[in-house]
């Protein structure tokens, strides 16, 4: 556990594991320094922290340099889902690298551990399966998700460098798909899709026959895995695969949503969407016995917490 005197920096902080990863913290007993732009993530997320004497909110995008003392760095600041990132790509790219050179910048100069918030996403459409972190991967460079996929394997370079040449503090998690409650209703992504499609009324969209996989891990689970990453001994940079490794269909998925919401929404079917991977599924082999680490929230439970937050929302 960090000490009552951490101060901690997260930045996109505002989002929606960025808000729980505060919420978590300030539980700790650590000071929180939140920096967003609110691109995608939201005030609404933190109403609850604003009054706390340990959390602190900053507009900043850390694509510009910032000048702030802390203890550690947790760097989640990226628009996550397709949606979002492909709005404008160039900006993504920016966020992923030059927002990765100043954090780690930032870090040399305090010598403070600092943790990256990497992705699934650098093992692209993968061959092996299920993905272990030696895997290096198979990614489209110049396709749509490019800007994401290309721009978290880059500042991964750039972790990796600031270890080797500077010897800093890195902790580097690869995450794996992430769902519960913030989750923006508009995000595109497939847990947030099918339930505000269920709650609607409205045709349940499935790209491709539905037969390609995905893991769910609940935000719970996520954010215990980063904390105890985090504070785990300095010889362990990662990359480590955080992710629930259970593996379902997109049609299982669309299945327990209708059961769920006890919705008469139908299946409709589109095409696949480009570079869209068919599998994805996690080895956490690293994580279970460095950590200690598992996921403990089951997908039903976890989609039962997520419906509930959606029809409040909604």
């Amino acid at each position: 556990m960090t000490s009552p005197t951490t101060r901690i920096l997260i930045t996109g902080g505002a989002g929606f594991l960025g808000s729980h990863l505060c919420d978590r913290l300030i539980r700790d007993g650590s000071e929180v320094l939140c920096v967003d732009n609110f691109f995608t993530g939201g005030k609404d997320n933190l109403s609850h922290l604003l009054g706390n004497p340990r959390f602190e909110l900053m507009r900043h995008d850390v694509t510009f340099p910032l000048f702030v003392e802390v203890d550690q760095i947790y760097n989640l600041a990226c628009p996550a889902s397709p949606i979002h990132y492909q709005r404008d790509p160039v900006q993504t790219t920016k966020t992923c690298v030059h927002g990765a050179i100043n954090v780690l910048g930032l870090a040399k100069r305090l010598r403070a551990k600092i943790f990256q918030a990497s992705t699934s996403e650098v093992y692209g459409d993968p061959e092996v399966h299920p993905q272990t972190e030696d895997y290096w991967g198979k990614v489209n460079p110049i396709g749509f998700r490019s800007c994401y996929d290309e721009g978290k394997r880059c500042a991964e370079t750039l972790f990796f460098d600031y270890w080797r040449q500077h010897k800093l503090r890195i902790k580097v998690a690869r995450i794996f798909n992430t769902y519960g409650p913030r989750m923006h209703p508009n995000d595109g992504r497939v847990v947030s899709n099918f339930i505000v499609q269920a709650l609607k009324g409205e045709d349940i969209t499935i790209y491709g026959d539905g037969q390609q996989t995905r893991s769910f891990c609940y935000v719970d689970d996520m954010i215990e895995g980063f904390v105890r990453l985090m504070n785990s001994a300095d010889d362990l940079t990662g990359p480590v695969n955080l992710g629930n490794p259970g593996e379902y269909t997109m049609l299982e998925l669309a299945e327990m949503t209708l059961k769920l919401t006890k919705s008469s929404s139908q299946l409709i079917f589109k095409p696949l969407p480009q570079d869209d991977p068919r599998q994805r599924q996690p080895d956490i082999s690293l994580a279970s016995s460095t950590l200690g680490w598992a996921p403990k929230v089951g997908l039903e439970d976890g989609l039962k917490e997520t419906v509930d937050y959606f029809r409040r929302v909604l």
